[in-house]
């Protein structure tokens, strides 16, 4: 699955959410589509995970670092 499949599952929830504007870097976008292997439930984890961890840190926008912690709250290591 490319990556712009999971881009515009997301940026089709976005949209219903009424937020027009970017909410999610295309690095932190990149490694989601990585991660979830383009799995929508998957997809949707990790970006309410990535979005909790932006809210937490005060950020605007959903970067890399975000993301990143949100997959290892979501894809723990065994």
């Amino acid at each position: 699955m490319t990556k712009e499949v999971p881009a515009g599952y997301m940026k089709q929830h976005l949209t219903i959410a009424s937020r027009s504007d970017p909410l999610f870097s295309d690095d932190a976008v990149d490694l989601i589509h990585l991660t979830s292997r383009g799995l929508p439930p998957s997809v949707n984890n990790i970006a309410l995970q990535s979005l909790i961890a932006a809210f937490a840190d005060e950020k605007n926008i959903v970067d890399e670092s975000s993301t990143r912690l949100a997959i290892t709250e979501t894809h723990p290591t065994e």
